[in-house]
């Protein structure tokens, strides 16, 4: 049966051929995959699925892979999610979509107080919203509230005078968002950050630890909180290079070693060939495992603009930082200032570049993330019953096509 059309909707019923599958552990050949309302009715290799009078889609060889979910990601094309505006918003969903991401968690920076709400208020509209797959858009699916709450020393590139501890009159306040906020951050030594955990926890908020000095201790008493993620593994974050530096000796554990040593923990790296080299990609992920490390494109708003100047965060107040096109940096070059890369670029990366195999590196991009923010029964991966985000991929793993919920963009 040759290529029909079938209509935009997510209700349609169509069946993608000739598409090589990836699966969480595997590659399928001569694969297809059978839509029906907005969900993946059946897939499998297309010799051995039953016969379909639906519409046709001819993906002519290319890889079928789950849409990719953005789990950490600031901005892109000249949007920040913190700039309080749904334009702004619309801006970075469409952009990162392009790149393959059908579910996105939108990312807060460090910022006033009336920002941060603005930021959650604006989550909350387009998550009500939900995909908008005529416009381009992907589903926004919750909130991180990453910053306010890092430690002095491990702001980086964040605007620095806005940073501060957690303070009730304030977080219960973000809280009032939980029904949106899949994941919270905080440095554990921070003061407060024991009543933060706790009052986040038990409105079903999942606990981060990241831009922190936290020492193994802090991190064991977050641990006991419920704090299992911690954020973009080694950027800003302890170490025991840190630790002797704050403490003298005897040298002690950091959150690098706490998260290597704690099968609970979970993390994610930034692979865009800039922050770490292959080595160190390669050991987090022997260390962790492909269940417990995602890829995140951590990326700013320089994300898909030429190389300049850029400001990170809220364009009010917002730290002034420069691209070269492949990374973002600070003005005096003393550190980076997130990534410029989107996650097609990440899954790329670990495959050609880090040597790591085509379904792991996708899993890290997809089901990994999806499993961590809580939301692995509806989206990450090509299943049945799940929902039909897929995308095709061509030979050098750029996305092609883009499908949301079954709807084609």
């Amino acid at each position: 049966m040759g290529e029909r059309s079938y209509g935009a909707g997510g209700g349609a019923t169509f069946r993608i051929v000739n598409a090589t599958l990836v699966l969480p552990n595997r590659l399928v050949a001569g694969g297809a995959i059978d839509v029906a309302g907005g969900r993946i009715a059946a897939i499998g290799r297309a010799d051995d699925l039953p016969p379909h009078q639906s519409a046709t889609v001819a993906a002519r060889g290319m890889f079928a892979a789950p849409g990719y979910v953005g789990m950490h990601v600031d901005g892109c094309r000249g949007g920040d999610f913190m700039d309080g505006t749904a334009a702004a918003f619309e801006t970075v969903v469409a952009a990162h979509t392009r790149h393959g991401v059908t579910s996105i968690v939108a990312t807060s920076t460090v910022a006033r107080h009336e920002q941060t709400i603005r930021f959650l208020e604006l989550t909350r509209e387009l998550h009500a919203r939900g995909a908008e797959p005529t416009r381009g858009l992907a589903r926004v699916i919750g909130a991180h509230l990453y910053g306010p709450y890092f430690a002095e020393q491990k702001v980086g590139c964040h605007p620095k005078l806005p940073a501060r501890p957690p303070a009730w009159e304030q977080f219960e306040q973000y809280l009032d968002f939980a029904d949106i906020m899949l994941t919270a951050t905080c440095a554990p030594e921070l003061p407060g950050a024991s009543d933060f955990y706790r009052a986040a926890d038990a409105k079903g908020v999942r606990l981060n630890a990241g831009h922190s000095d936290a020492t193994w201790t802090q991190m064991a008493d977050a641990f006991a909180l419920g704090v299992r993620h911690v954020d973009h593994f080694y950027c800003a974050m302890s170490s025991v290079a840190s630790l002797r530096a704050k403490f003298g000796t005897p040298m002690q554990a950091s959150m690098m070693e706490f998260v290597l040593a704690h099968d609970a923990m979970t993390t994610e790296i930034i692979a865009d060939g800039k922050h770490l080299a292959p080595e160190l990609l390669r050991f987090v992920l022997k260390m962790k495992g492909v269940d417990r490390t995602a890829l995140v494109s951590d990326a700013n708003r320089a994300m898909d603009l030429p190389p300049g100047e850029y400001i990170f965060g809220p364009l009010e107040g917002g730290e002034p930082i420069i691209s070269d096109g492949e990374v973002g940096f600070m003005p005096d070059g003393s550190s980076l200032a997130s990534s410029v890369r989107g996650l097609d670029f990440m899954v790329r990366h670990m495959h050609r570049a880090v040597g790591i195999d085509l379904p792991t590196a996708v899993r890290m991009a997809s089901l990994t993330p999806a499993t961590i923010v809580g939301r692995e029964r509806e989206m990450g991966s090509l299943e049945v019953g799940k929902r039909a985000d897929v995308l095709l991929l061509d030979d050098d793993l750029s996305v092609r096509e883009v499908f949301v919920g079954g709807a084609r963009l």
